[in-house]
């Protein structure tokens, strides 16, 4: 019998159990949220700060949900990072649709943020209530990324609740494996910069 699960109910024992999937503590597994991370201008820590300030303007009034996020935070960084640039584009809520191999379970949804190069999914972005962890989207991300159509490149994601922010590498294989980088907060000024920094990074990847 099939199971057909929405991706925004999906579990990490879900993923393990039907798709094998296994975090990666190696550092070397996941090396490019740290290495050869790219300048910020002073023009570009400006602009960091105003989207620093805004949210923590809108926290006055709550509740923050998906939508306000995106709009004050990811779509801003986005932007200044450049992928909403050639060769870059931006989709807002493809759906997806990933099945184990004896077609025994199928998880289905929608992302919120998938930034495309050249049929590769660069960058998949859940953003989360301002009131959740980003763990919150772990299980998410990774079944959106899962169904990425390019196997043999990796595929990075990022997910934040507005004011913290994780990334996420996975390599589908055999078993698929991932690995997650440390928690950010926007709060800090150098935490941001460095998100910002490793967007950056995740573009030079495929350019």
């Amino acid at each position: 019998m099939v199971q057909i699960i929405q991706a925004k109910n999906v579990t990490l024992r879900t993923l393990i159990d039907d798709f094998g999937i296994h975090l990666v503590e190696d550092p070397t597994f996941f090396p490019e949220w740290k290495q050869n991370l790219p300048e910020v201008s002073n023009l570009e820590t400006q602009q960091l700060d105003r989207i620093r300030a805004g949210f923590v303007n809108l926290l006055d009034y709550a509740p923050l949900l998906e939508g306000v996020i995106r709009m004050s935070v990811v779509d801003p960084l986005l932007f200044l990072v450049g992928f909403y640039l050639s060769p870059f584009h931006v989709r807002s809520e493809p759906s997806i649709e990933i099945q184990t191999e004896d077609e025994g379970t199928i998880i289905t949804g929608s992302l919120d943020t998938l930034v495309l190069k050249d049929r590769l999914w660069v960058l998949v972005v859940e953003s989360k209530r301002a009131s959740y962890s980003v763990e919150a989207g772990l299980a998410q991300i990774l079944a959106d990324m899962l169904a990425s159509p390019n196997p043999e490149q990796p595929c990075y994601g990022m997910i934040t609740s507005g004011g913290s922010f994780m990334f996420v590498k996975l390599v589908k294989g055999n078993p698929p494996q991932y690995a997650v980088s440390k928690l950010f907060g926007i709060r800090e000024p150098e935490d941001l910069a460095t998100v910002f920094a490793i967007l950056k990074r995740f573009g030079q990847l495929v350019e």
